[in-house]
């Protein structure tokens, strides 16, 4: 991906970066102030949550994802390092929450098959980026594995149950959209998190543009008249019997091949032997 000069921080940011967020239906917020602030130097943040998904409400906050680069010296002393920082506010009227942790932590998360991190890593969306950044992009068509379907086996049932509590919009997109997202991964190899991308190239129910422009006029609200409950809950248990059928024949392997490679790039990064500007 084509860089700027370095900014603040060792961190880069893409060219054209500005044009893809607005695309994305991300309001015009200072993003750079609030990757900014950091205490630590951020090896990459990215946009996630609905805007990466392809369902932003007018009214969506903006979720960034990321990893930061703790000093070696938070790591061998007596205190225990802070991983995971959180930071939410409000910046130009529009919520905003930065979730970044710690790379050793991030690849950590990496390797326990958590398709979360991933998507999070390969989003398009990129806010600040760094060679130490490239290279964990690089490395990630080595870390899916077929038993990457549990975690959207599990995301899809817990969005449903709260689906089925609420009746909002936005439990059943996240439903439709992790089992196509795992249908998807199952099949082909290629993590795909954007749901009108995934309706566009798989089978799905017919009525999920609707509901994403539903959605687009409110963020909670109601499913309402858009789909029958009978037909929906059909639907839904389709999509868990393919998703089912394409795990028995991926050609996914079971374990990730990168583990050794990961390693080499966290110590690296931490000793300042990976790029990061």
């Amino acid at each position: 991906m084509p860089e700027r000069p370095a900014a603040a921080g060792g961190s880069a940011v893409p060219a054209g970066r500005d044009a893809v967020l607005r695309a994305a239906g991300l309001p015009a917020v200072d993003l750079d102030a609030i990757v900014g602030e950091q205490r630590d130097p951020l090896v990459f943040a990215t946009v996630s949550g609905a805007h990466l998904y392809g369902f932003p409400s007018r009214d969506s906050d903006v979720d960034l994802r990321g990893a930061h680069l703790l000093p070696t010296a938070d790591l061998v002393g007596l205190r225990e390092p802070e991983e995971t920082r959180t930071r939410m506010g409000d910046r130009d009227g529009v919520e905003t929450d930065l979730v970044s942790h710690d790379l050793r932590k991030f690849a950590r998360l990496l390797m326990r098959r958590n398709g979360y991190v991933l998507e999070q890593l390969l989003s398009p969306l990129v806010v600040r980026t760094t060679p130490v950044h490239e290279e964990l992009v690089a490395l990630a068509p080595e870390l899916l594995t077929a038993h990457h379907v549990h975690h959207y086996r599990g995301f899809a049932g817990t969005q449903w149950r709260l689906f089925e509590k609420t009746g909002e919009l936005k439990p059943l997109l996240y439903t439709l959209r992790v089992l196509l997202t795992g249908i998807h991964l199952m099949a082909s190899g290629r993590l795909e998190p954007h749901l009108p991308t995934l309706v566009g190239e798989l089978a799905a129910p017919a009525y999920v543009p609707e509901l994403i422009a539903a959605k687009e006029a409110a963020e909670h609200g109601p499913v309402g008249a858009v789909v029958d409950p009978a037909r929906l809950r059909t639907d839904i248990e389709a999509l868990h019997a393919r998703l089912d059928a394409a795990q028995a024949a991926t050609a996914l392997p079971d374990a990730a091949g990168a583990r050794d490679a990961l390693h080499d790039l966290v110590v690296r990064a931490r000793l300042g032997g990976a790029g990061r500007d």
